[in-house]
């Protein structure tokens, strides 16, 4: 078994300033993974940028849970723009290469 990098939920959210209520808000809403031992939450490291950009956007720009996965989700897509783009590009190198030969 592969074991994670966790940190408890309640210590992140006491460095944060923030309620536990909101990380499981964000769980309920599928943007973070929160895994259960001993009936104490823990997020997985690997998790932590995330979750910080999703604090910063609650607490300092006043974006609710709804907001932030629609940003959330709008960021995957231009993500998966960029790379479609980069592919195609890369594509169309290939075909000018070949007409140059």
């Amino acid at each position: 078994m592969v074991m994670k990098k966790l940190i408890s939920a309640y210590e992140f959210c006491a460095s944060h300033n923030i309620e536990v209520s909101f990380i499981h808000s964000l769980e309920e809403t599928g943007l973070i993974e929160v895994t259960t031992i001993e009936e104490t939450g823990f997020i997985p490291v690997s998790q932590l940028q995330q979750l910080e950009k999703m604090v910063h956007l609650y607490n300092e720009l006043g974006i609710n849970i709804e907001g932030i996965d629609t940003i959330n989700h709008l960021l995957h897509r231009i993500i998966d723009l960029q790379d479609e783009v980069t592919g195609l590009k890369n594509r169309l190198r290939l075909f000018e290469n070949d007409d140059f030969k």
